[in-house]
């Protein structure tokens, strides 16, 4: 398979890597010198393209491989107000894109189970729940795309909460006063070095349960996209991780 590199940063460094251990090509590799080569042409010569970059730049690379007609997969987060729009984009273009808020098998694991737990623990009102995540100080968006998938999986099977709300831990304990009882607290902390951490919290009188991910480094979010590209190769469609990974349970 031919792969075009949409970042060429830490990501697209180790998406390289792993892509070419498992037989594949980089056919193109764009980064911020060489923007001008982000053309159809170019694009053209793979069967597939795969973005890193930054929410500013995302939405550009996404029309260029529509234009060009190559599947996109996009890692990149701090996007997602635009979905509707690009999944209609997808549906009436004949376009393809595959996003998710995160590759890793793992973390997909994570989702699927978080989903069940608080379906169960929606019998238990007594416990309250939230998120913490955890990354390096270079993220920029906040809370992570991760968070937002893990809030809404819980939102999504447990009563007692409508919508999530950030608070951004900066510096000592963050204050919760503002955060309403039906509203799912994410606790974002920014930490050097940090590949990424989420922790899913229900908490009592009686006792605390804790479900948690820890990344021990990018290789897991960099695997996952090149899966995500080798599956939807020859799809046309909008499609998120969950099609991909499918665990049904």
């Amino acid at each position: 398979m031919k792969i075009a590199l949409l970042g060429y940063g830490k990501m697209g460094k180790i998406i390289e890597k792993i892509a070419i251990d498992r037989k594949h090509e980089i056919v193109l590799t764009i980064d911020y010198d060489n923007l001008h080569d982000l053309t159809a042409e170019n694009l053209q010569k793979a069967d597939v393209a795969i973005d890193f970059t930054m929410p500013a730049s995302v939405l550009g690379n996404i029309n260029a491989c529509f234009k060009a007609g190559i599947p996109i997969v996009v890692g990149t987060t701090g996007w997602y107000d635009e979905i509707p729009r690009i999944k209609q984009q997808c549906e009436e273009g004949g376009n393809t894109l595959l996003y998710a808020s995160n590759y890793s098998v793992g973390v997909n694991v994570f989702f699927k189970i978080n989903q069940l737990l608080a379906k169960v623990m929606n019998r238990y009102p007594y416990y309250d729940v939230q998120v913490e995540e955890i990354h390096h100080t270079q993220k920029l968006d906040s809370p992570s795309g991760t968070a937002i998938t893990i809030a809404e999986g819980i939102i999504d099977n447990l009563d007692s909460k409508k919508e999530w709300a950030n608070v951004l831990v900066t510096d000592g304990t963050p204050d919760n006063d503002t955060i309403k009882k039906d509203q799912l607290l994410i606790e974002s902390l920014r930490i050097d070095s940090i590949p990424g951490t989420h922790t899913v919290i229900y908490d009592s009188e009686i006792d605390t349960i804790e479900f948690k991910h820890t990344a021990h480094n990018r290789n897991g979010f960099a695997l996952g996209a090149v899966l995500a590209a080798e599956w939807i190769k020859d799809k046309k469609g909008f499609y998120t991780a969950a099609d991909m990974f499918n665990f049904d349970i």
